[in-house]
């Protein structure tokens, strides 16, 4: 870019920001000014309780505190991302700011730093009220006239149970700081940028690993709370059965909307863009387009989460018959893939390789395969071992679950996929089958069919418990379920 348009282009967002504080239809006036610092109640409130998850979220930093004891720790909450020139996607805080804190602001930090006794003290830096004398409240684009009130720092103290500061002056407690600092990057570019010559890529890439590791066995809140969300996607599936149609085409994006609204009334949002896969789509792993229709005889592949108010997310998906009735070969490929998941659940227990059930779904899935004939005259334990089945399965049978719908993704590999199953452990089993349209090497009957089923399964003492059983999962139980919806 050249000199000439640098300056254009500082001189139209001047314009665009003076246009914004002005008002479109001229300056303030004096008597404006001073009009709008006056007349306004008190809301300040004095007597708000705790959020349920403070006995918990003290308890988690105490223990990161104790990983790494003498060094101050950084880990931003995030800020808005820009969706289109002036317009910004909804924020939505990074999970481990969420996971310490329970708390949901943008632009938040919060800090753990040594003491003079040695131990850490920990400090959310926040975002204050919108200051009124001065007109930040109305004058800035985002004050709170324009976004809404924000809680005050006297406020957020009472519900986090933890001292809270503004973050305007972070930038000066960060240039002060001495000492080994970790850092979690990526979220917070101001806060990177502070920090850039007193970090180091190496230390900050394991205390994410570590963060990242601590989120792997869940506690009873985070139990409670991935149920709450995994029953609520249920009554979002039943939703989608409501408004399938039997007779004519439904619109994925009908059936998206559908599953979005039940989402937005029973918790935040949905916790990943729903796969909304009718017919040949269902081969795609993550058709999130849903431009197609599910017509009668079509399969509806519908992979969808409520995540909840507390921002943990469910991940469930169930392969429907549109119609209400699956065809001789869509059970077929169906009752193979119920009855891989089947040998994936039973797999799951403390004590387990974390592998296991991967591998117990996986085999089933070669030897139905080998079954019909796809893998020539190899035999189940060749093809298995050479990955043969691959071309059909695509991916991994599950993934641990909680406030990221792919949970714990940054933890060390000897914690996570090499490491044994716990009471506590929250994943997903998740087998499918998909052939392509374009498959030449399957029969013509099974090109076009993805079948995927999953469940959210919560490793216990005891052995395991699905937490999204309240969906039918054979193929007699689904047109049944189905059916009584319908009804």
């Amino acid at each position: 870019m050249s000199d000439s348009l640098q300056e254009a282009a500082v001189t139209e967002e001047t314009d665009e920001n003076r246009t914004r504080k002005n008002g479109l239809y001229g300056g303030v006036s004096t008597e404006l000014a001073e009009n709008m610092k006056q007349g306004w109640a008190d809301t300040e409130r004095r007597d708000l309780k705790p959020i349920a998850q403070t006995v918990h979220t003290a308890r988690r930093r105490a223990a990161l505190a104790a990983r790494f004891p003498g060094e101050l720790l950084v880990i931003p909450a995030g800020n808005p991302k820009v969706r289109a020139n002036d317009t910004a996607y909804p924020f939505r805080p990074s999970s481990d700011y969420v996971y310490l804190t329970g708390d949901q602001s943008q632009d938040a930090v919060l800090v753990l730093g040594p003491g003079q006794d040695g131990a850490h003290e920990a400090a959310a830096y926040l975002l204050p009220r919108s200051d009124r004398e001065s007109g930040e409240f109305w004058l800035d684009y985002h004050g709170e006239l324009w976004d809404g009130r924000r809680n005050s720092l006297g406020e957020n103290e009472q519900l986090l149970g933890l001292p809270c500061r503004d973050v305007r002056t972070l930038t000066e407690r960060l240039a002060a700081a001495t000492g080994p600092i970790r850092l979690l990057r990526g979220y917070d570019a101001h806060v990177d940028a502070a920090l850039s010559d007193k970090v180091t890529a190496e230390r900050d890439i394991e205390f994410r690993a570590a963060l990242s590791g601590m989120r792997l066995v869940k506690d009873e809140f985070e139990i409670a709370d991935l149920r709450r969300a995994c029953q609520a996607t249920v009554r979002g599936f039943e939703d989608v059965v409501r408004v399938l149609g039997t007779d004519t085409p439904t619109p994925e994006r009908a059936i998206e909307g559908t599953f979005f609204m039940r989402a937005r009334t029973e918790g935040n949002d949905v916790g990943y863009a729903s796969v909304c896969a009718a017919g040949p789509h269902s081969t795609t792993l993550h058709w999130v387009r849903n431009d197609g229709e599910a017509r009668p005889g079509d399969l509806l592949l519908l992979d969808a989460g409520v995540e909840s108010r507390n921002l943990y997310t469910a991940d469930v998906t169930r392969t429907l018959p549109v119609d209400g009735r699956f065809t001789s070969i869509q059970r077929k490929v169906y009752d193979a893939v119920y009855e891989a998941q089947s040998a994936g659940i039973a797999a799951v227990k403390p004590g387990a390789a974390y592998r296991d059930f991967h591998h117990a779904a996986q085999r089933v899935l070669a030897g139905h395969l080998a079954a019909w004939g796809l893998f020539g005259d190899r035999s189940v334990d060749e093809a298995y071992e050479l990955g043969l089945h691959r071309r059909w399965t695509l991916t991994g049978t599950g993934h641990m679950l909680g406030l990221d719908v792919h949970d714990c993704a940054k933890a060390r590999t000897e914690l996570y996929v090499d490491g044994t199953l716990e009471a506590g452990m929250v994943l997903t089993v998740e087998p499918g089958l998909y052939f392509q349209s374009d498959d030449l090497t399957v029969p013509e009957e099974f090109r076009g069919i993805g079948i995927r089923i999953e469940d959210d399964i919560l490793v216990t003492e005891a052995g395991h418990e699905n937490l999204s059983a309240g969906l039918p999962r054979a193929a007699d139980e689904v047109e049944a379920w189905m059916a009584r919806l319908r009804s």
